[in-house]
């Protein structure tokens, strides 16, 4: 579940090991970019912590946000 905190929304993801991890973030990467909309991320071995705002309005959650939480959400894992 997203969290909305501190002017971001935020989710951490678990996996199997840093290989799945890393295939994860590779799938997210491609979306961030066909929604030329980059996250902030941290990666330890099976975890990957997402954090998203809007740089451009001003470092707040806006929709575009959301948009990129709910397909990022849609990403089989």
């Amino acid at each position: 579940m997203w969290t909305e905190g501190n002017n971001r929304l935020t989710k951490t993801f678990k996996f199997v090991n840093f290989v799945e991890a890393f295939g994860f973030m590779s799938k997210v990467a491609l979306l961030a970019e066909k929604h030329n909309h980059h996250p902030f991320w941290t990666n330890v071995y099976n975890s990957v912590t997402i954090e998203l705002n809007t740089h451009d309005a001003g470092d707040i959650v806006t929709d575009k946000d959301h948009a990129l939480a709910k397909a990022i959400d849609q990403i089989k894992i």
